[in-house]
Order: C-alpha cells, then sequence, then structure tokens
C-alpha cells in the first residue's frame, strides 16, 4: 500500500489566493514524528496574517490549532509530555511552538522565548519541513515539540483549539497565581475570554464577570460560567459595587486595546494581579499611573505564548470540566481542506468564534 502524498494549502500573502500544493514524505529524525492532520482551527492571528495585519513569512502553510493522528514514527520516537510513550494511531495535540531546551531561555523555564523557537502555522516553507501548518493533510512535528494524548470523551472540536486557545488561558491563570475562590474580572469574550469564564468556575471562583463590546458575545458569557456580562462602561462601577468598593483578585485582558488595559487596573483589589494576554499587535499605549500601582501593591503580568506544562493543563481542564459549556457550539461545522478559502472568508464574519477546516469526528 502506498502512504499518501502529503499536501496542503500554501499562503502567499495577503490578496493572492491559497496555493494547493503536494510535498514529498517527509524523513524522519530523531525526536520527530508525522502527524496525519484531523482538523484546524483559525485562530485570530490566522485571520490577520491573511488580511495582511499580521507580518508573516511566506509561503507559509497558516494553522496552530491542531489536531491530528501520529501515523509515522522514527526509531527514536518522541515521547509525550511527562515521558509517556506515543503510538501510531494516538489523537495528539501539541505546542504552537518547539524549542531547543539548551539556550539562555529554555534554562530559565520560558521555552516558549526559546532563542530558536519553531512556530507551527508561522513558518516560511523549507525543503522537506514544508509540512508546518495545520491547513495540510499531514503536520511533521520536530524535535522540542510538546505532545499531549487528547483523551477519548474530548470531541475533536473542542480538543482543537486547545493548542492556543486554551493553553494559553491555563497560561494567564498560571501565571495571576490568584487564589481559585477568588473574584475575577475578564476583558475580551472572543474564544479565549469565554475559556477564561469557563476555566476560572471550574477552578471554584466567587464570581466572573465578562466584559466586551458585542452583545452576542456578552451573552455567551453566562453560559461559559460568567455570573454577569457587563458592557465596558460598566467598568469598574459595577464590580466594585458588587464587591463592597474592593475590586477584583485579578483580571484578565484579551483583546489588546489600551481601553481594555486599563480596565484591568481600574477593577483591581489591593494586592491584585491584572494579566494582559492580547496585545499581539502594535496598538497605542497603556497609560499607567505609577503612583497606584506602588500604593495599591498591584502586579501586571505579560503572557505571550505559553510554557508546555499549560497545554497538559488545557486538556485536563478539558477532559474534566468540557462539557459543562457548549464550546463546540462556537466552533463552525468544518470546512473541507480544499475548501480553505472560504474558510477564511468565514472566519471575517465573526458568526463562529473558531472556524474549523479538516475532518472533525461527531461527539
Amino acid at each position: 500500500m502506498t502512504a499518501e502524498t502529503p499536501w496542503g494549502m500554501v499562503f502567499d500573502g495577503p490578496g493572492r489566493k491559497l496555493n494547493c500544493a503536494t510535498f514529498a514524505r517527509p524523513k524522519l529524525a530523531p525526536g520527530e514524528c508525522l502527524v496525519r492532520v484531523l482538523g484546524t482551527t483559525l485562530c485570530g492571528s490566522d485571520l490577520h496574517s491573511y488580511e495582511g495585519r499580521r507580518l508573516t513569512p511566506v509561503p507559509t502553510i497558516l494553522g496552530h490549532e491542531i489536531l491530528g493522528e501520529i501515523e509515522e514514527l522514527p526509531t527514536e520516537p518522541p515521547t509525550a509530555i511527562g515521558g509517556r510513550p506515543l503510538a501510531v494511531g494516538d489523537r495528539v495535540v501539541w505546542g504552537l511552538a518547539a524549542s531547543c531546551g539548551e539556550c539562555h531561555y529554555c534554562h530559565r523555564d520560558l521555552p516558549q522565548k526559546c532563542v530558536a523557537l519553531f512556530k507551527y502555522g508561522h513558518e516560511a516553507l523549507r525543503p522537506g519541513r514544508e509540512l508546518s501548518g495545520g491547513l495540510a493533510s499531514h503536520c511533521l512535528l520536530v524535535r522540542g515539540t510538546a505532545i499531549v494524548r487528547v483523551p477519548d470523551p474530548v470531541p475533536d472540536a473542542m480538543a482543537c483549539p486547545a493548542a492556543c486557545a486554551t493553553a494559553t488561558v491555563a497560561g494567564a491563570l498560571r501565571v495571576a497565581a490568584a487564589r481559585p475562590q477568588g473574584r475575577f474580572l475578564v476583558v475580551g469574550l472572543g474564544m479565549l475570554g469565554l475559556t477564561a469564564c469557563a476555566m476560572l468556575r471550574a477552578a471554584g471562583a466567587e464570581c466572573v464577570w465578562g466584559v466586551d463590546v458585542d452583545p452576542r458575545r456578552r451573552a455567551l458569557a453566562t453560559r461559559f460560567g460568567a455570573l454577569r456580562a457587563l458592557e465596558c462602561n460598566e467598568i469598574p462601577g459595577s464590580v466594585m459595587a458588587h464587591t463592597d468598593g474592593r475590586g477584583v483578585d485579578a483580571a484578565f485582558e484579551f483583546t489588546g486595546s489600551p481601553d481594555g488595559a486599563r480596565m484591568t487596573l481600574e477593577a483591581l483589589d489591593l494586592g491584585g494581579v491584572a494579566v494582559w494576554v492580547g496585545a499581539t499587535y502594535p496598538a497605542p499605549p497603556v497609560s499607567v499611573d505609577a503612583e497606584t500601582i506602588v500604593r495599591r501593591c498591584l502586579t501586571v503580568r505579560g503572557l505571550h505564548n505559553y510554557h508546555p506544562t499549560d497545554l497538559v493543563a488545557a486538556m485536563e481542564f478539558l477532559a474534566s470540566h468540557g462539557r459543562s459549556s457548549p464550546f463546540e457550539s462556537v466552533v463552525s461545522p468544518p470546512f473541507a481542506l480544499e475548501q480553505a478559502e472560504g474558510a477564511f472568508k468565514a472566519a471575517a464574519t465573526g458568526e463562529y468564534l473558531r472556524v474549523a477546516v479538516g475532518h472533525f469526528r461527531t461527539s
């Protein structure tokens, strides 16, 4: 039986149609594996690249929220996080980046900032290493990739965003280091914000408030665990009114807007933590009152990418609590890979928080 010839939809730059191309099956080096892609969900950064709002090396294969099934392993195969062996046929997700494990930042436990970082869905095509994104039949997982098995009960549509959205939120909660039973504010109710509401409530939060300009997203927030979804002009007043004037223990910013960042600081209790995640593109600077930060003992943390252990936490959450929130309802029915162009057009409408490409199993 002849192995399938890998193929993918190549992105050559904004305003140009995706180009279908075939590739030779890669020769696996130690620590690598070849995965058959089951599906990809389009993240906001994928849409930004497609539309030209984000600088992306081309030609490339976009897509980094990927679900796959291991198809081929070398003589010296990789292991899942924690050292557990992997096998052909395993359904897996993997970190959005691979790290070297040897550089200054890897030794500081910041592998997501490795000097030799390899990012899936963001790499220019190289001979023998073309299969680096989700909009393809296969993906080559290089050495240093964090791999996690997907438990059987987790549906494909729920597992796919884990490699970016869910794991990033797990990282945001980790760096906040707030008591689980606390009070929290979530600014921006897209896929990350709704996931944060769900994860915070699952962890035992007393109260979670969500904020968004979009009434459709505010309507979703209570289904994902928010006590109440607020309009921007209700911050900080509504939160203060419900906390005896104290504020929240931690506030999470997922939009990248300066106004959103300011909201997080205004809503914090003494000793509170603001975690800024959304500012991954150029925006006006945020004006901060240093005296307020000092006198109120506030902490501001930034998070970009995430630690491999956050992917483990994300999958554990989905396996134990994923079905408590309507995650599958915010992911579109999947487009066929050859219809990826249409998937981007659907993503631009905002009807779904994630548009899927691939062949998901029904749950």
